[in-house]
């Protein structure tokens, strides 16, 4: 009597879970029509005129870094001269 050798079959190993990706923070605050952002490398100044509608937030970059709003300086209203 001849005795067969049986090889082992290991099961292959479950894939293992990935781990959910942390939800991203929104640095930016949400940005409004009239908005000044101002770039704090070079200088460049933007006024938002029209806006996207979206949900997300959306950052604009200059220089490679993110803009910053800046308070708008209201311009003086020209005084009507009185006629005589």
């Amino acid at each position: 009597m001849a005795v067969k050798a049986t090889a082992k079959v290991k099961k292959a190993a479950a894939p293992a879970k990935k781990a959910a990706a942390p939800a991203r923070k929104a640095t930016a605050a949400k940005t409004n029509k009239g908005d000044y952002l101002v770039c704090d490398v070079c200088g460049f100044a933007v006024v938002v005129d029209e806006i996207c509608g979206c949900v997300e937030t959306h950052e604009i970059l200059c220089c490679s870094e993110p803009m910053k709003k800046k308070a708008v300086k209201a311009k003086p209203k020209a005084k009507v001269a009185a006629k005589k």
